[in-house]
């Protein structure tokens, strides 16, 4: 793609939020979120990001201190980021970031 001055543009390399059908409506009805980053960022800059523009999806997914909520696993690469460095586990342009919300019931 180009611009009328021939110059080349880029595209913005982003990180995916991808989130399951139940968090959705906290998206405004998205399946997934994306925040461009041109370098790594942790997971907590991620949820930062997201919470920004989607508070109420961000307080559903940590608590008041900011740690993740007992019943959401975040998964970075395939491995749990509990797993890995928590919410310091890095994530880098171009990946994707899956959200599953535990469900409780009996």
């Amino acid at each position: 793609m180009s611009s009328a001055s021939g110059r080349q543009w880029l595209p913005v390399p982003e990180i995916s939020l991808l989130l399951p059908s139940v968090l959705q409506p906290l998206a405004g009805g998205r399946s997934i979120l994306t925040t461009p980053a041109d370098g790594p960022v942790t997971v907590a800059g991620l949820l930062d990001a997201v919470s920004a523009d989607y508070a109420v999806l961000g307080r559903r997914l940590r608590d008041e201190t900011g740690a993740l909520r007992r019943f959401v696993n975040i998964y970075v690469g395939g491995d749990e980021v509990r797993r890995l460095q928590g919410l310091d586990t890095e994530v880098v342009p171009g990946q994707e970031v899956l959200v599953i919300q535990s469900v409780a019931g009996g």
